[in-house]
């Protein structure tokens, strides 16, 4: 097709200053999506203890992760087809009008579903904003570049947590997600303007409608039955074991749909690929333990140590820089070294140590080792998360960027949703097993001693996905970095 050759051809005459412009579109995308990760934590106790249904708490990043990882391939698969602008466009306008009804919600049920309609838009933002990284940047520009996307996670790492334990302790904790509407209003004035220059690489493809059902439906119940077995229902309740059935069924059946379908939702030769493979399992892992760790850190911070809403916030920050730091020295390690994965492994034994300490000995270390602890953890994590997702678009063809970027988020929500409910099954479990101890009351500390040993195996369980995370990067196949699309690569996406 002449159209796809034009466009790889024009990425390649994007000028310098064009290309910063899109950079500072999509950053202010990202910013939108990465604040709202960070921000919730902290007043996660503050918000269930005010609608008075702590025992529903979970609900509120288990809805936004479920939304947003059944809908991102989706959108990768869209964007391949309508183009990059629009998708990310109305993810931003979806993303706002859930934050707008967050804020206005009455009850945790209706958090949680607006939260739900604010994860549909929040799967587009930063799988889309990636996609668009790669259609103007050859693999090694894009390491070059992660200083600039760094720098958008730090600031939401450090303000997030910040802004979310002052927010809930001193305002309401409604102002978490009323500030995402100026934020979302700049970042589509920016990228509506900025992603005209954007090449256009989209192709002739068919949205596979029974597979994207099946997805959705395959992984909203795996999660619902993680999130109600062990605290709501016992694991052989008919409806946990109801709800397993029809995940295993319906994602059956999306395997067979990848295997017999003309143009399947998920390409089999980007799954087949080792590096698309052993990256994308690596990251879920990784981030799956990086967002369980934010969301119930600042309990065991506020439950066990004893400190404030503000004060957790401000001792989670040594957690969230630490991943940005990683990222970072990931990044730049790629544009010199040959062999990029020997940063990330030596971190992440790093970060496996640091797990394991807090695991044995927790709220007994001093409070200044504890945040080490948390930092040197977060830094491993954070290596793998820029790596993986550059050895991807550096494995895959030119008109297979949107699906492959899509695809990885997919499993590294999933895997996120996945580890969040089996910390949230540890912690509520604890909870609902004690004698006389409810979840309020545990969530302001009437309990101590019990909420520490929860954590200690909330933390052995974090090691283990951390063994799991430095497995599948040993095992990544260390791929030349391209200067440049080949001529291959521009011949594959023209077919």
């Amino acid at each position: 097709m002449a159209d796809q050759t034009t466009g790889t051809n024009a990425a390649g005459r994007l000028a310098r200053h064009e290309i910063r412009a899109i950079v500072a579109g999509l950053m202010a995308a990202m910013l939108l999506a990465a604040l709202d990760q960070t921000i919730v934590a902290t007043a996660m106790p503050t918000i269930g203890l005010d609608l008075g249904d702590a025992v529903n708490l979970p609900w509120i990043v288990t809805a936004y992760l479920l939304a947003s990882t059944a809908v991102t391939p989706l959108y990768g698969k869209l964007s391949d087809i309508h183009g990059r602008r629009v998708m990310l466009l109305i993810a931003i306008v979806v993303f706002s009008l859930g934050s707008l009804a967050c804020a206005l919600a009455p009850t945790m049920i209706a958090l949680a579903l607006a939260r739900a309609l604010q994860g549909i838009g929040g799967g587009g933002l930063i799988a889309l904003s990636q996609t668009i990284l790669a259609d103007i940047m050859t693999p090694r520009e894009r390491a070059g570049y992660q200083v600039y996307i760094a720098g958008v996670f730090a600031a939401a790492s450090v303000a997030g947590p910040l802004l979310g334990g002052v927010l809930a302790q001193h305002f309401h904790w409604s102002l978490i997600f009323w500030i995402n509407l100026p934020i979302g209003f700049l970042a589509f004035w920016l990228t509506n303007d900025k992603l005209k220059l954007l090449p256009r690489n989209e192709r002739s493809h068919r949205l596979d409608y029974p597979g994207a059902v099946l997805l959705v439906l395959g992984s909203t119940a795996l999660l619902l039955a993680l999130s109600r077995g062990g605290v709501h229902e016992p694991w052989t309740s008919p409806l946990v074991l109801g709800l397993l059935a029809a995940s295993f069924v319906f994602s059956g059946g999306f395997v067979y749909r990848l295997a017999t379908a003309a143009e399947p939702l998920i390409p089999a030769a980007v799954l087949a690929d080792r590096v698309v493979a052993c990256a994308t399992l690596a990251a879920c892992f990784a981030m799956g333990t990086f967002i369980g760790l934010t969301i119930y850190v600042p309990i065991f911070l506020e439950g066990v140590v004893g400190l404030s809403a503000s004060q957790s916030g401000l001792a989670l920050v040594p957690l969230m820089v630490g991943t940005v730091t990683g990222a970072t020295l990931s990044g730049r390690s790629m544009l010199y070294f040959r062999h990029y994965k020997r940063v990330p492994l030596v971190m992440m034994g790093v970060s496996f140590a640091a797990c394991l300490t807090l695991a044995l000995y927790g709220a007994g270390l001093p409070f200044w080792l504890m945040e080490v602890a948390l930092a040197f953890l977060s830094i491993g994590l954070g290596t793998i998360l820029p790596l993986s997702t550059i050895t991807i678009q550096n494995a895959v063809a030119p008109h297979q960027l949107g699906i492959a970027t899509a695809a990885m988020n997919f499993f590294r929500s999933l895997g996120g949703a996945l580890i969040v409910a089996v910390f949230g099954t540890i912690v509520l479990g604890a909870a609902a097993g004690g004698a006389t101890t409810d979840v309020e009351s545990l969530l302001r500390g009437a309990d101590p001693a019990l909420l520490a040993a929860t954590f200690h195996h909330v933390f052995l369980a974090a090691c283990l996905c951390l063994i799991l995370a430095f497995v599948f990067l040993a095992l990544l196949e260390e791929r030349p970095l391209g200067e440049r699309p080949t001529r291959a690569a521009r011949e594959a996406a023209a077919e």
